[in-house]
């Protein structure tokens, strides 16, 4: 599993529907870099089961991300059409109606691919053939990109195992704090809590208080 943090988040163009059911092309994170921060997630697929609590989880403290001036983005290997369907489909169905945040349409799995967090390869068998050993969906890889384009923070669940928004916002708000105020933030750092400064000072001091 690679490590993006410190470097550029992979670039795409692709598919996506927006606004809960316009389907546009070339959808791009460029349209950010100076402007917001992004938080990029992927799930493995629509019409499924822990996805969707996850998705409505994220458009239920949407009102919290802008707040922060930060931008959501939901991707699986699903076409553009099955999103917009699954966007068309009542909640009581399974479905997740009401979403307003743009999911990526990522087919080719390339962008998943170029995240490594692709549940599977392609690789050749005896007859040299191209097979795709494992499973052509992705982990639950969420990124949280910065306004430059660069990854501050990465996490990837396997497909059982559902995220968790507020450690989202925890450390969105733990990058603006460091980004405005130049102190870093300690363990189970929160909005409002004490910041440090990082030199031998700083934690002295830091770690003075707690004792």
């Amino acid at each position: 599993m690679s490590v993006l943090v410190g470097k550029k988040a992979p670039a795409f163009n692709a598919e996506a529907v927006v606004n809960g059911g316009e389907i546009v092309e070339n959808y791009s994170l460029d349209q950010f870099v100076g402007k917001k921060n992004v938080v990029l997630f992927f799930y493995p697929a629509d019409f499924t089961f822990v996805c969707p609590t996850e998705i409505i989880a994220f458009q239920d403290k949407l009102s919290e991300f802008e707040k922060r001036n930060v931008q959501v983005v939901g991707v699986s290997v699903d076409s553009a059409f099955s999103h917009w369907k699954w966007l068309q489909t009542e909640k009581k169905e399974g479905g997740i109606k009401g979403v307003k945040f743009p999911l990526v349409a990522d087919g080719s799995l390339t962008i998943s691919q170029n995240y490594d967090v692709l549940a599977g390869e392609y690789d050749y068998n005896e007859e040299g053939e191209m097979i795709f050993e494992g499973s052509p969906m992705a982990y639950r890889g969420l990124f949280l990109i910065d306004k430059e384009g660069v990854v501050r923070h990465q996490v990837v669940n396997d497909m059982p195992l559902g995220r968790s928004v507020d450690e989202t916002l925890r450390m969105i708000d733990a990058l603006q704090f460091f980004e405005e105020n130049g102190e870093v933030c300690p363990a189970d750092w929160h909005s409002g809590d004490q910041g440090l400064v990082a030199t031998q000072e700083g934690i002295s001091e830091f770690l003075g208080k707690k004792a």
